[in-house]
């Protein structure tokens, strides 16, 4: 496994025409594998951030884990994908009235030692009640707990060492500049977990993704981290607040001044392929050819068994337009398990079958 992403690694780090921040990524090479993400660790098949989805998304062969970053009122790094608890756990009956005025709890309102008495479910719609995919982990099953950045990067590399296999640490910082506004800044207290537990550059695998450029240049321009970086592209209409305007992040001009302090994209795969036309025939984006061209790596987001685009008749068929038509680097998926075997069929692998 080691020798099958360093084949992939290396020549990004030796390659590429120098940008600023892209003089260690490279187009797709013909020696080079995709890399499969597991989207907040296996979560097509257990809750979503939760340690048995990461230690599954491990033993699936996924070659990076997906951890995505909040705080709590202490200042602890929890794994979280959203601000708020509300959806993922039992917060509203265990604290009634700790809703802010919008009805919802933020996990930055609570101290870590709260948010470890939550009991965590497969994701539901607030409104509802109902659970967002209904084939998938049952959601009244409230087994698991919130942990902390420490005790997921604990757990990874005790998998690493007892399994002999490398899975590498994909974080994403989840809305600095709205925790910043609150009074605590996650980049210094993300960057010293990374740092004592030994993720500090490419050679370790890691990489850091987040949707606001503001603090990716920072950690590239500010801090020089040696960590890749990614530029998560959403839509504007996504996030109305969020001073980014992603349609000219996905131009030719807003790819190149990318390049300068992020790594890569991490863009929607609906930027991508945007349905079929009236033949039937895919209707794709110049995004990743142009990306290509300005020497940063793509890995879009989010490939799902159970929620396929427009125009796909299988899983299968997804990831060959993504891995084989388009070459992206790599891919975000909540089944790392079959985009494992697909590559496998596609390339060979050297892990156990």
């Amino acid at each position: 496994m080691l020798r099958r992403i360093l084949r992939f690694l290396l020549p990004m780090a030796i390659t590429m025409t120098p940008t600023p921040a892209a003089t260690s990524n490279t187009a797709p090479d013909a020696a080079g594998a995709p890399i499969v993400i597991a989207h907040r660790g296996a979560s097509a098949y257990l809750p979503e951030h939760t340690l048995a989805a990461k230690a599954m998304a491990h033993a699936m062969g996924a070659d990076f884990l997906e951890q995505d970053v909040v705080l709590t009122r202490d200042g602890q790094a929890i794994v979280l994908h959203d601000l708020y608890l509300e959806g993922l756990t039992d917060v509203a009956r265990r604290f009634p009235d700790r809703a802010r005025a919008d009805g919802r709890w933020y996990a930055i309102d609570f101290s870590l030692s709260e948010i470890r008495t939550l009991r965590l479910h497969e994701r539901r719609n607030p409104a509802t009640g109902q659970p967002i995919f209904p084939e998938r982990f049952p959601a009244e099953a409230d087994l698991f707990r919130i942990h902390t950045l420490e005790d997921e990067l604990s757990l990874i590399r005790g998998l690493n060492r007892s399994t002999g296999r490398t899975a590498g640490i994909y974080v994403e910082l989840k809305h600095p500049a709205w925790h910043i506004a609150e009074g605590l800044d996650p980049v210094p207290i993300v960057m010293r977990e990374l740092d004592r537990a030994g993720y500090r550059g490419l050679e370790d695998h890691v990489y850091i993704q987040c949707f606001e450029p503001d603090t990716l240049k920072r950690l590239h321009e500010e801090i020089g981290t040696r960590i890749p970086l990614i530029q998560l592209i959403g839509e504007n209409a996504w996030s109305p607040d969020l001073s980014v305007d992603f349609e000219r992040m996905r131009t030719r001009e807003g790819l190149a001044a990318v390049a300068e302090y992020a790594h890569g994209i991490g863009p929607w795969i609906g930027q991508i392929h945007e349905g079929l036309d009236d033949t039937g025939a895919h209707r794709t984006t110049r995004l990743v050819a142009d990306a290509h061209a300005a020497g940063l790596l793509v890995h879009p987001y989010t490939f799902r068994r159970d929620a396929l685009p427009e125009g796909f008749e299988d899983f299968d068929a997804l990831l060959r337009f993504f891995l084989v038509d388009q070459r992206v680097e790599g891919i975000f998926t909540d089944h790392p398990d079959l985009a494992v075997r697909f590559r496998r069929g596609l390339i060979g692998d050297d892990q156990p079958k």
